[in-house]
């Protein structure tokens, strides 16, 4: 165990740790089995103890991979739109797509600042976004904020978690990482309870004849 830990501090003290985690936020932004979570908090985890990497820094580059990623599978969506590849065709998928076209409509603000905390959630509103010609520039603004907030957040959940186990930085990374998926995964039923709540927009009438 002992050597795991020398390992992971050796690691986490390597200046492209933070590049790699750069890297994993950007690709997360569309590819959403790249677990970006996992590296910022689980680094995060070991920082509350062994001062590296620096938490600023790692904040400032989970925050920049995020806004990074986001914006790319925004160009993504308004290249290709949402049924290019055969991943998108899924049913789950389509059903992500759709709902997210529509709350883009009502309360846009609401949820790419809410999506960001979903994996496959934030890319179907990215791509999503871009399909359906959502402002630009507005949307740039929007990512701003969220990137922010769910850097921010990651690295908080990681340097909570990480202070209780200075001797075991594995256990401590482990913990902050189940704790932070399970955050994820409570926040994405919170939204599925809200979205089966919505009212059904009503069928338009056909027009009637002369």
């Amino acid at each position: 165990m002992q050597a795991i830990n020398d390992f992971i501090l050796a690691a986490a003290g390597q200046p492209w740790v933070l590049l790699l985690v750069l890297a994993c936020c950007v690709i997360d932004g569309f590819f959403p089995p790249i677990p970006s979570e996992s590296v910022v908090v689980g680094l995060a985890a070991v920082a509350a103890t062994a001062d590296v990497p620096n938490p600023w820094l790692l904040m400032l580059m989970a925050a920049l991979g995020a806004f990074g990623g986001d914006n790319i599978a925004y160009l993504i969506g308004r290249r290709v739109g949402t049924r290019r590849w055969r991943w998108m065709r899924g049913p789950r998928m389509q059903t992500a797509f759709h709902w997210a076209g529509n709350e883009l409509r009502k309360r846009p603000a609401s949820l790419v600042l809410v999506a960001r905390f979903v994996p496959i959630g934030r890319v179907a509103v990215n791509l999503t976004a871009g399909a359906t010609q959502f402002p630009h520039l507005r949307f740039v603004g929007l990512t701003v904020l969220s990137a922010a907030l769910w850097s921010s957040y990651s690295v908080a959940i990681g340097l909570f978690f990480g202070q209780w186990f200075e001797d075991n930085h594995l256990l401590g990374a482990s913990i902050a990482i189940v704790c932070a998926i399970l955050l994820g995964i409570i926040v994405d039923i919170m939204i599925g309870r809200f979205r089966g709540r919505l009212p059904e927009e009503p069928a338009e009438e056909p027009a009637s004849g002369p």
